[in-house]
């Protein structure tokens, strides 16, 4: 049994390492994932966020997260995201620019987990802008435990009455809130959350269940659309949804 477990070792590092050293950003694929309508087709305003599995080794454990918003009439999507390298390298954390929306993350395909469109995204998106200016980490990144690109768009859930969504269970730094503050609204609005630092807390709502949080890893179960929450994993179950129609 000790040999059995010690070759299924060898075997993950091996996966882990063969994929850190074939991966390139300069040429894994930054092209459109054909989600999102286009801009000259869809007149509307439209408000999308998405997530996607992180780039090289850390795809296994994480995904990063982005908002992506046109208002009605707009030739272009506006992107923003916090992104690490960036903020390592004397830049900026928060990006913000016109670009595709749906763009795969150097080679991962992005999942849309919220999409509102019309007089609700016309709503939306001056509360988005809102939120991206009082975000208190605009220069600062910490993979772990937060502050991060998934600590930034949970931000900005929290502060837009339209966006009755939570982020999936894989991405850590979710949980990092404001400050570190120890009490919050849950992302959805519809419950309660305690959040030490992003590393220990519990969040209760009616849209993300029960979800606690160890280490910055999240386990949970969501009662209303059945599902359970697990690190890495992420979500098994039905589809997540708003609970309350707006």
């Amino acid at each position: 049994m000790h040999r059995l477990m010690t070759k299924y070792l060898i075997l993950a590092l091996s996966i882990l390492l063969s994929s850190y050293a074939h991966s390139d950003w300069r040429t894994a694929d930054r092209s459109s994932a054909n989600i999102a309508p286009s801009p000259y087709e869809s007149k509307e305003a439209i408000v999308h966020v998405y997530v996607a599995r992180t780039f090289n080794w850390h795809k296994y454990l994480a995904v990063h997260s982005w908002v992506a918003f046109k208002e009605k009439n707009a030739e272009a999507y506006e992107v923003y995201h916090v992104i690490g390298w960036q903020a390592r390298n004397g830049g900026k954390a928060v990006v913000g620019k016109k670009d595709i929306p749906d763009r795969k993350w150097y080679g991962n395909i992005p999942e849309l987990i919220t999409d509102i469109r019309g007089k609700e995204a016309e709503a939306a998106i001056p509360q988005i802008k809102a939120a991206i200016l009082s975000y208190k980490y605009p220069n600062f990144y910490r993979m772990y435990p937060g502050p991060n690109s998934n600590s930034f768009v949970s931000h900005i859930i929290r502060n837009v009455n339209e966006l009755q969504v939570e982020l999936p269970a894989n991405a850590v730094g979710k949980d990092w809130v404001n400050d570190g503050d120890l009490y919050a609204i849950s992302e959805s609005g519809t419950g309660v959350q305690v959040s030490v630092f992003g590393l220990l807390g519990l969040t209760l709502g009616l849209a993300e269940g029960i979800e606690l949080n160890l280490l910055g890893l999240s386990f949970g179960v969501d009662i209303l659309r059945p599902a359970v929450k697990l690190p890495a994993v992420g979500r098994l179950g039905f589809k997540d949804a708003p609970v309350f129609a707006n």
